[in-house]
């Protein structure tokens, strides 16, 4: 879309500042870690128990696509920022021009807050975990012709997904980065082995 533009913001700048630095193992935010955990992992057990205790479709979905609602909010507005420093947003300009941001948080030499690693493992596992479940359950509910529920999965696999994807472009970068990234590895391995080739002859 030529109207879209994205933007990323201190790319984890302060990351190089930070790693001689012992991190905190304990959970900071034990209520926003529960959070991110909870509304996912109960739309899941949701779906999958829904219809042992209850006959209405309709009822289920609504259920379900509740829980995936608060969770996209809570994961993408609240626990991102608080657990990982994380967080993406869209924009549009006096122009109309429509700005994805990936924004990291930079902290300062002075400030003794960082990430917390259990914090970070929580919020990376359930981030991960999650859609990689509602892509299974899509193809269990194609293969077993209960489409029905298809519109359901799909619903988790894209809300989930969205969240998934503004936090790995938050981490790593634009696609223009990725690509330097890869090039300036590929010619720093290239160099080394041209080098170790030529010490070795």
């Amino acid at each position: 879309d030529s109207n879209d533009d994205s933007e990323d913001v201190a790319l984890f700048d302060a990351e190089d500042e930070t790693t001689n630095r012992p991190q905190k193992s304990k959970i900071r935010h034990p209520v926003a870690s529960f959070f991110h955990l909870f509304f996912r992992v109960s739309a899941i057990v949701v779906y999958l128990l829904c219809e042992l205790f209850s006959s209405s479709f309709i009822a289920c979905m609504v259920t379900i696509i509740l829980l995936l609602s608060c969770d996209f909010w809570a994961v993408k507005n609240v626990t991102g920022r608080l657990m990982v420093g994380l967080r993406w947003w869209n924009h549009i300009d006096e122009d109309g021009k429509s700005h994805w941001v990936f924004e990291s948080r930079k902290a300062s030499p002075q400030e003794n807050k960082t990430v917390s690693e259990a914090e970070s493992r929580i919020f990376w596992l359930g981030l991960i975990a999650c859609p990689v479940l509602w892509v299974i359950f899509a193809f269990s509910a194609l293969f077993s012709f209960r489409l029905k529920w298809l519109a359901v999965v799909t619903m988790g696999v894209v809300l989930q997904g969205a969240n998934l994807y503004g936090y790995i472009r938050c981490k790593v970068g634009s696609r223009k980065n990725l690509t330097s990234m890869a090039t300036s590895y590929l010619g720093k391995q290239f160099l080394r082995q041209n080098t170790g080739d030529d010490q070795t002859s």
